[in-house]
């Protein structure tokens, strides 16, 4: 465990910042003030930070985020840390220095992830498990959380039931399809001929590899689709549910079609965006804990290698979640 009392007495911290939206190389590496907590809030020395689509295109001025904050550049990116508490600030007794927490911190406007040190609010902060290290645990809340809310809160998904879950091997699918089928759900996923063995490993039950098979040939009277493409995939999916089923599609920029297609077919579809949720990012981390869900990250990058990061997260393909290890 490092040195608490050197950590909170650091005079600066670099960090990340973009002064304007555009390409990764709008991305730079600065040194700042660390800050100090304020009341409620716990100062958090970040090992690593977890990288997420709605990164990249709030860097690049997409999506409702990046409305919230451009009057606020320059700014730093990144939802998702896990560090040790290094200090707190007043009225917080939930954590002292020392302690190993994740969250998905500063959402929408506030960010902050992407350094060596963060501010968060207590309430957004649930306890590493030890099973877990830190700069993977930084991987887990915003898709996690994702993955959680959209199967159980917004589709009811419940033991008996047959899901389609569409890139399965991603980061929000990943944890997607372990969900499900910890709730006793059958769970198909669709995933490329290279993720087909990580997801029979995770226990899928089927997998469609979306390059050769048309999944709505396969699949019909699904109770569920969490669908993570949106767009025509979103649309086609509705022709797979029952006439109970329900589809909830992530990606907002197409949720709103997907919506109406449903309404005009007579069936039932949902957008959704992530909140943080500390009891909910609880149960996440009990089930890591238990060995119930494996955490997968297919790449780490240094703080400095930041722009190299988003080309990849923003070329796609990642299988489980890309982390930076801001050490």
């Amino acid at each position: 465990m490092e040195n608490t009392s050197d950590n909170a007495t650091a005079a600066s911290m670099r960090h990340v910042v973009y002064e304007q939206f555009g390409e990764p190389d709008v991305l730079q590496v600065v040194s700042s003030p660390v800050p100090k907590p304020g009341d409620g809030q716990v100062l958090i020395r970040v090992h690593g930070a977890g990288l997420n689509p709605i990164d990249w295109k709030t860097r690049k001025g997409l999506g409702f985020a990046a409305r919230q904050i451009e009057g606020s550049l320059p700014w730093t990116p990144g939802y998702d840390v896990a560090g040790e508490v290094v200090e707190v600030g007043s009225g917080v007794t939930t954590f002292v220095p020392g302690d190993r927490v994740m969250g998905m911190v500063g959402f929408p406007v506030d960010g902050g992830g992407y350094s060596e040190f963060a501010l968060a609010s207590a309430d957004e902060l649930a306890i590493v498990p030890e099973e877990l290290d830190l700069v993977r645990a930084g991987g887990v809340p915003l898709a996690a959380l994702t993955a959680w809310q959209g199967l159980f809160e917004m589709g009811d998904l419940e033991s008996g039931q047959k899901i389609l879950i569409h890139a399965g091997a991603g980061g929000v699918g990943h944890f997607a399809v372990q969900f499900a089928l910890e709730r006793g759900a059958h769970v198909i996923a669709t995933a490329s001929a290279r993720n087909r063995d990580f997801l029979a490993e995770l226990g899928v039950h089927e997998v469609i590899d979306y390059h050769e098979t048309d999944f709505v040939d396969e699949c019909y009277g699904l109770d569920m689709v969490l669908d993570l493409m949106g767009g025509e995939i979103g649309k086609r999916s509705l022709h797979t549910l029952g006439e109970q089923g329900v589809l909830v599609t992530i990606p907002t920029v197409t949720a709103d079609d997907i919506i109406s297609e449903a309404e005009r077919m007579g069936l039932r579809a949902h957008g959704m965006t992530v909140r943080p949720d500390v009891f909910h990012l609880e149960e996440i981390a009990e089930l890591i804990e238990d060995g119930d869900v494996r955490v997968h990250v297919d790449q780490q990058f240094a703080l400095d290698d930041v722009r190299s990061a988003h080309e990849t997260l923003e070329g796609g393909h990642v299988r489980g979640k890309l982390v930076l290890d801001c050490r």
